[in-house]
């Protein structure tokens, strides 16, 4: 198959929407309230899709959103129609997605190809509060979130379902629930911020521990956490949710804060040695610690570098700022938990960030 010309995934969602499935719609099901976006997995949600992303599990695709009433009564209807007489093609890129049968480390990714008959489309038709609760844990159409809940679930998610894009909100609850989601409740997000400085201060002084002791490739690797952390806490100050590790960098790059902090964070993690990573690393907490000063959230406090108490260090002391911000925090179930933060503070694994929060996963 020929490739056609790279379009963002977003700009498929919607023609394949306005030329073709809400055509569709309005001829079958004229009376039926609906919402369609383009929102959940995929890297043309978080605007980050390039023509490398067409390999797999992109290409027109869309999300039709129903009360559970209709999804009950019409999805199977809805799902034969679309296969059935969607185009074959949106610009050139196939509607229909083989399933990878072939590969058993990958059955379930799609990969788009012509075909003669149906097309197996990417156009699922869900209940909105049955697929919110499979996305995230909880049914966010009903209710704004706990504050449990808020800590239980990743960022990731939470991203994937506030990015992308609304084409129609026949429904009028998918605007609610994005706006509702958009970020995190005041006394939250003071709460992980304090949780995310609480994170730098356990390591800042580890690369010059490890280093004394001729560890160089300990303090390599302590350096790189303290960077990926330095990238997740000016994500937060900006109100933005960090996606997972593969987005991480494009995400930061996007903060009006990133020209000037790349150069500190990108000289810590090609330093040959301790000195010279010490020195990047410090001027980056400086510029964080000012960054978060300039928010307002507490009185200032002092972001310059100084001494590991009687230890030859150089650090922020960044305990500073969590106690700080842990001041301003007056919400009783917030104040009741220690600084360790929501789920993407506490664990780092894929798989288990890809998982749904559920009855069993707390964060005390």
């Amino acid at each position: 198959m020929p490739t056609p010309a790279f379009l963002p995934g977003l700009e498929l969602s919607r023609i394949l929407y306005e030329e073709s499935v809400r055509p569709l719609l309005a001829e079958a099901y004229p009376t039926l309230r609906y919402s369609a976006a383009r929102i959940g997995p995929g890297s043309e949600v978080l605007g980050f899709d390039t023509p490398r992303s067409a390999d797999h599990d992109w290409g027109p695709r869309l999300n039709l959103f129903l009360t559970p009433e209709d999804a009950d009564r019409h999805a199977t209807a809805l799902h034969r129609l679309l296969a059935e007489r969607l185009p074959k093609e949106v610009r050139g890129w196939p509607t229909h997605f083989r399933r990878r049968d072939d590969d058993p480390l990958d059955p379930v990714s799609g990969h788009m190809e012509l075909t003669d008959g149906p097309v197996d489309h990417r156009v699922p038709v869900d209940a909105l509060g049955a697929w919110l609760t499979e996305r995230l844990g909880v049914d966010a159409w009903a209710a704004a979130p706990a504050t449990a809940e808020w800590l239980a679930v990743p960022q990731q998610r939470l991203a994937e379902v506030t990015g992308g894009a609304v084409f129609h909100d026949g429904l009028g609850a998918l605007d609610v629930v994005r706006r509702r989601l958009g970020w995190y409740p005041d006394q939250v997000w003071r709460y992980l911020l304090a949780c995310q400085w609480q994170r730098l201060s356990q390591e800042e002084a580890f690369v010059g521990r490890c280093a004394e002791v001729g560890d160089e490739l300990g303090s390599a690797v302590v350096a790189g956490r303290l960077v990926r952390d330095l990238m997740r806490l000016c994500l937060l100050l900006a109100r933005r949710y960090a996606p997972y590790s593969k987005w991480l960098g494009t995400a930061f790059a996007r903060l009006p804060v990133a020209a000037g902090l790349t150069p500190s964070l990108r000289g810590a993690l090609t330093a040959t040695g301790y000195a010279e990573r010490e020195r990047h690393l410090c001027d980056a907490y400086e510029t964080a610690g000012a960054l978060q000063n300039a928010a307002g959230l507490t009185a200032p406090v002092d972001p310059g570098r100084r001494p590991y108490h009687s230890r030859p260090f150089l650090v922020l002391h960044a305990e500073r700022f969590a106690r700080a911000l842990a001041d301003t925090v007056t919400d009783p179930e917030l104040r009741a938990l220690p600084l360790t933060g929501s789920v993407d503070q506490w664990a780092d694994s894929t798989d288990f960030l890809s998982r749904v929060p559920g009855p069993g996963l707390t964060v005390s």
